[in-house]
């Protein structure tokens, strides 16, 4: 799954997490949340894409972590994730690539039922792998607000996640997403050089004022990386990658949680 500059972006993520110091909030305070992922078979060697989404939110629930839903294509691969944790009568934030407004609604329509948060993934405009196969936009702050407005009439908060330059944060400034979610998609889409952990150190505060909730991922690996992060007044960090390794270990994902 490389990104952009023999994977910098992705380096730096797991790395800059130890590299970075405390901030001033508790350490002990915020939740663990799976990251909206697909392509488990073409990303991860799993031998059926409809039963990754199964196992995965399975072993989530087993381990008592906040579940997430993200869309890719072909359609089938949202489906079939809103479908895992329906079957489980579960709440999952789900994510929705920048398709047109026509499409985001439709979606937003398929999985309100399980949708405890619903956000737009605003830098996936920006995956190579999906450019030449989907219609992706790059959102405006118009755009983002009328799905805000959506979404907030069906009593589901809206998060804007992708959020990773200082552009972004003006666009925080003008739509007030009920959470900002800072990510540079594990490194693999085109942006500015960093990691998120950095990002965080130079805008948290500033961002703190735009929103109600901070969410972050890139590169947190264990309990430690999970404690710095919260240490910002992050609410919610979110990892994708240990999971799927614990998962195609078939170790219980529990050891990833911080030990006090």
């Amino acid at each position: 799954m490389g990104g952009p500059d023999n994977n910098e972006n992705f380096i730096l993520n797991c790395a800059d997490w130890k590299n970075i110091p405390a901030g001033i909030f508790p350490r002990n305070k915020g939740t663990l949340r799976l990251a909206p992922m697909t392509g488990g078979v073409e990303n991860a060697g799993y031998h059926e894409e409809k039963l990754f989404y199964t196992d995965i939110i399975n072993s989530c629930i087993e381990a008592g972590i906040a579940l997430s839903v993200g869309d890719g294509t072909p359609d089938e691969k949202f489906i079939w994730g809103c479908s895992a944790v329906r079957q489980n009568n579960a709440k999952a934030a789900v994510f929705i690539k920048p398709y047109p407004d026509e499409k985001i609604e439709e979606r937003i329509e398929l999985s309100q039922d399980i949708a405890e948060v619903c956000g737009i993934d605003i830098d996936s405009y920006n995956i190579a792998t999906m450019r030449n196969l989907v219609h992706l936009e790059k959102k405006t702050s118009e755009q983002l607000l009328k799905t805000k407005n959506l979404l907030n009439k069906k009593g589901i908060p809206f998060a804007v996640k992708g959020i990773f330059t200082e552009s972004d944060i003006q666009m925080l400034r003008e739509v007030k997403p009920d959470i900002a979610y800072v990510s540079n998609h594990g490194g693999r889409v085109q942006t500015e050089k960093g990691s998120t952990a950095r990002f965080l150190t130079l805008y948290a505060d500033k961002i703190r004022n735009y929103c109600n909730e901070i969410w972050v991922d890139g590169g947190i690996r264990n309990g430690t990386d999970m404690e710095k992060a919260f240490s910002y007044g992050v609410s919610t960090v979110l990892m994708g990658r240990p999971f799927i390794t614990a998962l195609l270990k078939k170790q219980n994902f529990l050891y990833l949680l911080p030990k006090n």
